[in-house]
This record gives structure tokens, sequence and C-alpha cells, in this order.
């Protein structure tokens, strides 16, 4: 027979064990998140720091770390960039970026506009968007990957003289760059780009579509460089095209190269995506030209809906079949 006076199990005992534990953990996790947070804003204190040499200067104005409890991430009201030495300088808006704490590398960020760059003997140029967006996976020395997203972009020039000029706008754009050794991975495209007639003495050009996916030979280093240069270097072309609508346009693919002098050389294939129609709409932007672009894509069009010739640039001197294009400048 069971004694009646058996003692209870303590519940509220054991609630109180929990709620201690409970208590204990979050606030060692505070704690932890704090201290990393700290580390963290030193960390970048002393990356702009180490930016900030020779004439350069980095500012993350008024910068945080923020996210607690389940992200980290940091805050800035303004970026601006200075190099005193070459004359450069460039500025943004509200920067905020977000990494979860259990996958602190990897990192999403947004950036407000607009984007002002000044360099001498340009006007200043002004970039805005209604969404920039960017995510990488953080590595050393360059990110295993990164994307770069807008929409609504919108560009144009300012002369000290002059009110603003508009250049384009273009309904969404998208970049990522990936290293591939000592390469460098790039790809990108864009729709709905529309050039300011003011851009093309009054010419009205189509609203285009582009895309292209390149590879940068010893892209590491050059990206890494304080001032890259093109000159020496190399790389492919595994597509590039531009097309007005998806139904004509161009296609370009092959390896280039520039010489230490900055002269090309190259060896492409052009494909002409429905030469009709675009000889149809480059008459109507050049029509002063238009018998003479009606000449060439007509003997074009022979060739099918999408004729593939060659190109060819050996030291700067640029021949498309047998038909010479004249020199591509050097490039500085």
């Amino acid at each position: 027979m069971t004694s009646s006076h058996e003692p209870k199990p303590s519940y509220s005992r054991r609630f109180l064990w929990l709620a201690i534990f409970i208590v204990v953990l979050f606030g060692g996790y505070s704690a932890a998140w704090f201290w990393f947070a700290g580390k963290a804003e030193n960390e970048v204190r002393k990356t702009i720091a180490g930016l900030n040499r020779d004439g350069v200067s980095v500012e993350c104005v008024n910068s945080t770390v923020r996210g607690f409890p389940f992200r980290i991430g940091l805050f800035c009201d303004r970026l601006e960039y200075e190099d005193a030495a070459r004359r450069i300088s460039a500025s943004a808006g509200n920067l905020r970026t977000a990494a979860q704490v259990y996958q602190p590398m990897r990192t999403v960020l947004e950036l407000d506009g607009p984007l002002r760059v000044t360099a001498p003997d340009m006007p200043q140029l002004q970039l805005d968007w209604e969404l920039m967006h960017a995510s990488a996976r953080i590595a050393n020395p360059l990110p295993e990957r990164l994307s770069v997203e807008t929409r609504k972009l919108s560009g144009q020039a300012a002369f000290s003289d002059g009110a603003p000029t508009p250049l384009f706008t273009a309904e969404e754009t998208q970049m990522h760059l990936r290293p591939n050794g000592a390469n460098v991975d790039l790809a990108g495209t864009f729709t709905g780009l529309a050039i300011d007639p003011q851009v093309t003495d009054g010419r009205s050009l189509p609203k285009l579509d582009g895309s292209a996916d390149t590879t940068l030979n010893n892209g590491v280093d050059l990206v890494k460089s304080r001032q890259p240069v093109l000159r020496g270097q190399s790389g492919t072309i595994r597509s590039m095209t531009l097309t007005s609508g998806g139904s004509s346009g161009v296609a370009l693919s092959g390896p280039w190269s520039i010489d230490t002098d900055g002269l090309v050389d190259a060896d492409l294939k052009v494909t002409i995506q429905n030469p009709r129609e675009l000889s149809r709409i480059l008459s109507e932007i050049i029509p002063e030209q238009r018998q003479q672009i009606g000449s060439a894509f007509a003997g074009l069009a022979l060739f099918g809906d999408a004729p593939t010739l060659p190109l060819k640039i050996a030291k700067g001197h640029a021949t498309l079949g047998f038909i010479s294009l004249g020199m591509v400048p050097a490039v500085k």
C-alpha cells in the first residue's frame, strides 16, 4: 500500500532552476554578442586606419555595430573617400550591413545614394538608385563571392558652369565577382538601359539589354592594387551581348590582351542577331548613313539570321573579316 506521506515532486523548484538556467544562458550570450560587436568595431577602425595612408582618406561616419540579438552588422551615416595625390574623391549615403551570428562571414549590404565621384579633367559624376543590395562571402584576400544588384539606377554629370546633365537610366543591373585561383571571374547584366539623347547629340536610342561573362587573368593582384592599370593585362570574353528588345543585337566572344604600350590584341568572334532589324534601328539612329548601313547589312543577311564574323585586333589595328576598321585607341 502506498504511503500517503511520500514527498511530492517540487515543480516550483524545477521551474526556478530552469529560469536561472535561461537567465544565465541569455546573459552569457548577450555578453558574448557585445564582446564580439566591440571586437568587430575595433577591427573596422583598424582596417580604415590602415587605408588612411599615402594621401588616401576613408571615413565611415558615425560607425556603429548593431543587430542584437540574432544579427550583427556595421552601420554608417555616410561613406567618404579621398585620394589627395590623384585628386579623386567619392561619397555615398547611409550604409547598412548584416550577418547572422552563426554565419558572420556571409554578409548582406544596402547603400543609399547618391554616389558622387570627382576626378581631374572630368565632370562630377552622380549615380543614384531606388535600391542597391549586395551580398558577399568574406574571405582573404578577396571575397569568395560578391554580388551587387541595383533597381532604378540613374546617372548624371555635373559641370562646374552648368546644371547636371542626365546620362542614362536602367531598370535593373547585376554584377557578380568571384576569385578563380589567381584570376577573377566577372559576370553582369542590365535591362532597360535608356541613354539620354543629350549624350548622343540628340539621337534617340532604343532601350537596351546587355550581359557579360568574362575572366580577368591575374585579376586578384589587379583588384588588390591601390592603383590598378590595364596595361599588361589579359583575359577572355566568354560571352558579351547587347540587344534591343531581345530581337536584334550583337554578341562577342574571344581572348584579349593589352601590351605595356596600351595597344590591344584580340581574336574575337562577332555574331549579328537579326541583321535586317539591326539595320533598320541603326538607320533610324544615323539617318545620314542609311545607304551605307543598308548595303553592309544586306550582305550580312545573306549568311542567315545570325551570321558570325571574325574580329581581329593586332597592335590596335582592327579588322572585321576583310574590312579594316581602323585603330583602337591605346589604353591609358
